[in-house]
């Protein structure tokens, strides 16, 4: 009896010093319904109102991927999701896997931002969507967001990134770490970018994936960036001449009179690209321009578009359609109440009439989606934003940044931008790629030597290099070259 409970001892001894860290004492296996069985779940309690510190609370979202090994090291990766809207924690099931790679030695968070997923969301989806509704921003998103703000358990003005990123370091306390690393992409690297500036001491490295700087101005340089990549697109099908160029002769010409084209409205019937059924649908430019700016997201994605363009401007839109329907992500993914409380505080008052004519002008991302998507902030409430948070981060950590080439929304000109004022960073521009990187070639082997050495020079991004631009389909099957 006396050598089992030694051996017991010992197997405890052994475990205290493993992935079973203090993170996890104060959460529980997850359940089927809260996050990935291999991972641990719980809560912290904030104020919504964190000045006042009474009244209403909210309870934020956890899930911690616990480290593999035995002896883990003690600076975990927090992950700081995008939007602004998205939760990490409602989306751990799907994040986890991206991050594996580095969970072999630390400690992967996932919290949900306040506003988002499981941290009282601020949620505005459509109860009765019905299926001919493939959830595109349009006229009528004005009205359901007045509805919606009459309905929150909220007041909108505290759930700007700032008072965020104060309820994250309080979760940090709470989990038990010292110094953390953060992983932001798209609006996660405001986030991460907001958490250096306030809780810098805090912080051993962060990555930037999609570069989103507190000077951006969302979603003003929406159609600079996605014309910018539009053109590359047209440029690189061009130059694929015994390829995309010859399977879709004048493409450019043709988007063009695409955009012409659609100036009418024309309202179409076709099958219902889930169900079969007939589907009858209005295709404006609105309505393309969303579904062509989503496209460019990914490479896969946008390996399609010479294909979908090019029948579009015959008047055969069921690509397209199927395309917007495919995109249309499940309830609660983004919580767009809070994309407001963001937007409309901290961008919205820094945008004026004439930045707006100039902006999108001759661009296929005209101003009406411009004006749709910000058209609420007339009537959300404006949390307070200092003007420090507008200020360049000009901290000593060390910061890896990384840029798609292609990428619609947050091209390598913002991450330029952010490493002019960080002393101590890198900025990798990933070739051939969309709206983050990190599934991108070797790019998760450059994230995990980064962390692992928290220096910026003790990796070589030349791995980079040698990747491209997916091949474009030339058949719905995929690519086919021309003699």
């Amino acid at each position: 009896m006396r050598v089992l409970i030694g051996l017991l001892l010992a197997i405890s001894a052994v475990a205290c010093g493993s992935g079973a860290t203090s993170a996890t004492d104060r959460l529980h296996p997850c359940r089927i319904d809260e996050g990935p069985p291999d991972a641990f779940c719980g809560a912290y309690r904030v104020f919504e109102d964190r000045g006042a510190r009474t009244g209403r609370t909210i309870d934020l979202k956890i899930v911690v991927a616990p480290a593999l090994r035995r002896d883990p090291r003690p600076d975990p990766i927090f992950v700081f999701e995008g939007g602004p809207g998205g939760g990490a924690a409602t989306l751990a099931t799907q994040r986890i896997p991206m991050f594996r790679r580095f969970q072999t030695d630390r400690d992967i968070v996932l919290i949900d931002q306040r506003g988002t997923g499981g941290s009282n969301p601020l949620d505005c989806d459509q109860d009765d969507k019905p299926d001919d509704d493939p959830g595109l921003i349009d006229e009528h998103t004005v009205d359901r967001f007045r509805t919606c703000l009459q309905t929150l358990q909220a007041d909108a003005t505290r759930y700007t990134t700032s008072i965020a990123m104060d309820d994250i370091d309080d979760v940090r306390r709470f989990l038990g770490y010292d110094a953390i690393n953060l992983w932001g992409g798209s609006y996660g690297t405001r986030a991460a970018l907001v958490y250096l500036q306030r809780h810098e001491a805090s912080v051993r490295a962060v990555v930037l994936d999609g570069v989103v700087p507190t000077d951006m101005r969302i979603p003003l340089y929406m159609a600079r960036d996605g014309q910018r990549a539009l053109d590359r697109m047209l440029d690189d099908c061009e130059k694929d001449t015994v390829g995309c160029a010859s399977a879709y002769p004048g493409l450019r010409a043709s988007t063009d009179a695409l955009w012409a084209q659609l100036a009418s409205k024309p309202r179409v019937t076709l099958p219902h690209p889930r169900t079969g059924a007939p589907l009858t649908i209005t295709v404006s430019q609105q309505f393309a321009a969303t579904v062509v700016l989503q496209a460019l997201y990914t490479p896969e994605v946008s390996a399609l578009l010479p294909r979908l363009l090019t029948d579009a401007s015959r008047g055969d839109y069921k690509g397209l359609v199927a395309l917007a329907f495919a995109n249309d992500l499940p309830r609660g993914a983004i919580s767009q109440g809070l994309f407001l409380s963001v937007v409309c505080a901290e961008d919205l008052p820094r945008i004026g009439a004439e930045d707006i004519a100039r902006e999108t002008a001759g661009r296929f991302i005209g101003r009406t989606l411009f004006e749709t998507q910000v058209k609420p902030c007339e009537f959300w409430p404006r949390g307070l934003v200092d003007a420090e948070f507008y200020e360049p981060v000009r901290s000593p950590a060390p910061v890896l940044i990384f840029s798609g080439e292609n990428d619609p929304v947050t091209p390598p000109v913002w991450g330029e931008h952010v490493h002019a004022t960080l002393p101590n960073s890198r900025h990798i521009v990933v070739p051939g790629s969309g709206h983050i990187t990190l599934m991108r070639g070797c790019v998760r082997q450059l994230v995990g030597r980064f962390f692992d050495a928290a220096r910026v020079d003790a990796i070589d991004p030349a791995c980079v290099n040698g990747l491209s631009r997916l091949p474009f389909f030339t058949t719905y099957t995929g690519a086919e070259r021309r003699p």
